[in-house]
């Protein structure tokens, strides 16, 4: 087999990276700082896997690429958003996102309170104004947003957010405490975005099913990869290394020891790819992006 998934993740992300440059282009005239901000963020070179796994699942299901472009795009500026607060002094307090200084860093708290604002925000009408465009309904759309601003609000990744600082002073998390965090802190934006592209390509509520189960997985699955990840030095995420311990953070490595965590990967990366074998069509592409997941090592 011939095929790369490496080359396949490149490819996808070119896309995005040109199609987000020119939504927020900067254009000849000074720009205010707001848009500085958020250019600074979402420009970064960040590994797009999320709109990836939707372009991926968006082809999976016979749909164009162009049509789930911009649902992609909107999907990158939701989690730069989340990734914008995640590091504020009030919450995770980092210093290093996506091998820069992080955006209170540069342009100060207030700006990148504001800049995730406008990210999360726009997104939505990125995802109403070009998906008319490209013909997608009204029905689909409205699906769209509900499967979306789900993920990212108080049911997903805010809600998983509140649970993260809860436990920062929390002793004897146990794995089922983690599962629940990171289910909703990184597992719901990677699972909507593997929905959402299924959603733009007219998939069946059947098939639909069978993938969030699959995506739920693998979003598990990345984010205890990022753990062991992060606990192996500076650099190999953009991140500042061993920012967990420094923090005394409770993690899938400090719970269950590195051998437990592969393990437990492992699993999920089965578990996942049994659930695309009862969807009828070539998943391929989504496997392969399941077992890059799992064995990435950035």
């Amino acid at each position: 087999m011939n095929f790369k998934i490496e080359e396949y993740i490149s490819s996808k992300r070119q896309l995005v990276d040109k199609r987000l440059e020119k939504i927020f282009q900067a254009g000849n005239k000074k720009q205010s700082k707001l848009k500085e901000s958020i250019r600074y963020s979402l420009l970064a070179s960040g590994k797009r896997l999320r709109p990836v796994l939707c372009l991926a699942s968006c082809e999976t299901f016979g749909g164009r690429t162009s049509q789930a472009l911009p649902v992609a795009c909107a999907i990158e500026m939701i989690h730069t958003y989340s990734l914008i607060h995640d590091d504020l002094p009030s919450m995770d307090n980092d210093n290093l996102r996506r091998g820069v200084p992080t955006n209170h860093k540069v342009f100060g708290e207030s700006a990148a309170i504001l800049a995730g604002d406008a990210l999360l925000t726009d997104s939505f009408n990125l995802i109403i104004k070009e998906g008319i465009k490209k013909e997608i309904s009204s029905d689909k759309i409205c699906e769209l947003i509900a499967t979306l601003s789900n993920a990212a609000g108080s049911a997903g990744m805010v809600e998983g957010q509140a649970i993260d600082l809860e436990f920062g002073s929390k002793k004897n998390v146990s794995p089922d405490d983690l599962k629940k965090l990171h289910s909703l802190k990184t597992g719901a934006l990677i699972s909507a975005s593997a929905v959402s592209g299924a959603v733009v390509a007219g998939a069946k509520k059947d098939e639909i099913k069978h993938l969030k189960k699959f995506s739920d997985s693998i979003g598990l699955a990345f984010q205890i990869k990022d753990d062991l990840i992060d606990d192996t030095g500076a650099g190999k995420t953009g991140k500042s290394g061993g920012s967990d311990k420094k923090n005394k953070k409770s993690t899938y490595l400090t719970v269950l020891g590195e051998e437990k965590s592969l393990k437990l990967i492992d699993n999920l990366t089965t578990k996942s790819n049994g659930y695309l074998d009862r969807i009828d069509r070539d998943t391929s592409i989504l496997k392969e992006l399941a077992n890059y997941l799992g064995k990435r090592n950035r």
